[in-house]
């Protein structure tokens, strides 16, 4: 096998061992190191060839580290706050975790369509409210407009165009993307808004998306259901209970959140229309993790561009 001019990886995270065991089943010639972000220091980093992890270390530099390999779907725990050296390659995983959040969102819509937590309550107080009162609705032909059109959006869009919904996009360009009748350009979100039962919100965070659904937003809503599967950031957090409240919307699913673990004494915990979960709509595998790695590792030896690079500037 010829020489790697990546040898050296600081594997990163609180439970990636198993990250690291695969990657050494598969290269038994590259130097792999398993560090806690927590415990990273400047001295791992001078040692590194590449960084393979999810946020960026507490530490002044990125010292010899010369490609960093982001082991989520997005890439703003990396970049977002500091300035990205122009020396480094960002890339990111190849997971396509579009199929898990497009069931984990249909899972929610069912869940409200069909009244599942006013059944249950019934269930617990043996009460029977017969035909009418908890009538399910179909999610044939309801209306979803999902912000971002990359693969996670993908997934999501088949998930609900498969049970018959009418699923449109917002994206930066507006371009067309399989899965979806419609894709306009953010800027129009005040003008297709209209009608919508379910806005979900699955796209990278960056500087242009931060805050991206604030209260003036939420306020042309019209009472579609919240759903934030990618960054918490993207929305105003503290203006969703208020959101909710006034009928803007009609409840929210969020499994995301600005500062994880989201708070105990955050009010989003206690709201009746707010469900929580804790980032697990789009779970990784170690199979899939350590397989991105290494077709961008076997790019980059072979002096090409992996297919997942990234510009850091604009986050994807």
């Amino acid at each position: 096998m010829p020489s790697s001019p990546y040898r050296r990886f600081l594997i990163v995270g609180d439970h990636v061992s198993g990250l690291k065991d695969a990657i050494a089943a598969a290269r038994a010639d590259l130097e792999l190191r398993l560090v806690r972000l927590k415990d990273v220091t400047e001295d791992d980093l001078a040692w590194a060839d590449g960084f393979v992890g999810f946020r960026r270390p507490s530490t002044r530099t990125w010292g010899r580290v010369r490609w960093i390999h982001s082991i989520g779907a997005g890439v703003d725990g990396l970049v977002l706050g500091s300035e990205f050296p122009a020396t480094i390659v960002l890339t990111k995983t190849t997971e396509d975790f579009g199929p898990a959040i497009g069931e984990w969102c249909v899972a929610r819509a069912l869940a409200e369509n069909q009244h599942l937590a006013a059944l249950a309550e019934d269930q617990r107080a043996r009460r029977w409210r017969g035909h009418g009162g908890a009538d399910p609705i179909m999610l044939r032909d309801q209306r979803v407009l999902i912000l971002g059109t990359g693969l996670v959006g993908q997934g999501i869009a088949r998930a609900f165009g498969g049970l018959g919904a009418r699923v449109d996009g917002l994206s930066r360009g507006g371009s067309s993307q399989p899965g979806f009748r419609r894709v306009d350009p953010t800027d129009r979100f005040e003008a297709v808004v209209g009608g919508t039962d379910w806005l979900i919100l699955a796209a990278p965070l960056t500087p242009a998306t931060h805050g991206w659904l604030g209260r003036d937003r939420m306020a042309r809503c019209g009472g579609a259901y919240l759903m934030n599967v990618g960054r918490g950031a993207l929305a105003d957090e503290s203006a969703i209970p208020d959101a909710i409240d006034r009928g803007w919307l009609r409840g929210a699913a969020l499994d995301v959140f600005a500062t994880e673990p989201l708070d105990p004494a955050s009010p989003l915990w206690g709201h009746p229309k707010i469900s929580i979960s804790p980032h697990v709509s789009g779970p990784s595998t170690i199979a899939g993790t350590a397989e991105g790695f290494l077709r961008c590792l076997e790019a980059l030896e072979a002096g090409q561009a992996p297919a997942t690079v990234v510009d850091p500037k604009r986050g994807y």
